[in-house]
């Protein structure tokens, strides 16, 4: 007997994960597939996808079931899914995470925010969306994202057992994290429990998303002559403020004894400083704030101040942008300033 809620033309139903390196949507998926797999005696597929595997880069992982009779034949990404798992808020910048989402399909966001507000700044016009705050999960009980994540997951796809999860959690850390065992399990229930749902009614003709996948800027049609790259080889127009993870540092200039402490273990040079005088008419310089474009929220100048002027602060949407200090790059803008 089928226990799939859905499934499409070829008997499956498909999860798309999407989410930034670091976070574990990759594990996440390996073992929502196994507790699918071992614990419903359903056929399933897991694999991600990913460019540079470092902390920060955008990652994605599938998960297809189908019915015990059913051969999975396909591996191609998931184009058409009937669940999003968004485990980070700021992708909306760069990547569609609602691509391809089909018209009654369901939406799990990471956010803290309010229904109506995620759903104007995704475009998203019917379905059902899910919120969950993992992140405030995870920081509490001292896990990750991913298992919160995971236990919203369950709730939402009603099929599958959360006793074969926690069985899974069990297998995966006991060996070598036995003490990671209890809290992963209480993150489990607790993504599982604290998740809130909202649908939106969807039309009987209703369309889904269509599906777009990004091109490269330059390719075999485009590219130069002779393969000439035409723009400066560094990285001072790119945005890393997605990379975050949920925290960024919070700067009080009047703290501030200007120390350079923090532009001494920042990776990124995200301090912007500028010259001055001190009391006494000697020349120094002084930090005027920080330039979040370049911050991914690694937190070191907040763990190296020697005063209270950096902080730990859980990012909300716009306050980067609020209180971004912009760099100055006079080569790269054109002009010196």
């Amino acid at each position: 007997m089928a226990i799939l809620p859905k499934k499409n033309e070829l008997g499956f139903f498909e999860i798309r994960l999407e989410s930034i390196g670091g976070l574990g949507a990759n594990l996440a998926g390996k073992m929502l597939a196994e507790a699918g797999v071992l614990g419903l005696g359903l056929n399933g597929s897991n694999f991600s996808s990913y460019g540079s595997e470092k902390k920060g880069s955008p990652v994605k992982s599938f998960i297809r079931f189908c019915d015990p009779a059913v051969e999975i034949r396909a591996h191609s990404p998931i184009e058409q899914p009937h669940v999003v798992g968004v485990f980070h808020e700021a992708l909306y910048k760069t990547i569609d995470v609602v691509s391809g989402l089909a018209p009654d399909g369901i939406l799990l966001v990471n956010s803290t925010r309010n229904f109506d507000e995620i759903k104007r700044d995704l475009k998203l016009e019917y379905g059902t969306l899910a919120i969950i705050d993992a992140l405030q999960i995870a920081v509490e009980e001292k896990t990750k994202v991913n298992t919160a994540m995971l236990g919203a997951l369950f709730r939402i796809c009603e099929f599958l057992d959360p006793e074969s999860m926690k069985n899974v959690i069990r297998k995966t850390f006991e060996k070598k994290y036995p003490h990671l065992v209890e809290p992963n399990i209480r993150t489990f229930e607790r993504g599982y429990n604290e998740v809130q749902f909202k649908t939106y009614e969807t039309p009987v003709d209703a369309q889904g998303k269509s599906f777009s996948r990004p091109m490269p800027i330059l390719g075999y049609e485009t590219q130069e002559i002779g393969g000439v790259i035409t723009a400066q080889a560094n990285s001072v127009l790119k945005d890393l403020s997605g990379s975050r993870q949920g925290f960024l540092p919070k700067f009080e200039i009047e703290q501030c004894i200007n120390c350079a402490a923090c532009d001494t273990v920042c990776p990124d040079l995200c301090f912007v400083w500028e010259e001055g005088e001190d009391k006494r008419g000697r020349k120094q310089m002084f930090l005027k704030g920080i330039d979040y474009q370049y911050c991914k929220g690694c937190l070191k100048c907040v763990e190296a101040c020697p005063t209270t002027a950096l902080s730990d602060l859980r990012e909300t949407i716009g306050y980067a942008e609020s209180h971004r200090v912009k760099h100055n790059f006079p080569y790269v803008a054109g002009g010196v300033s």
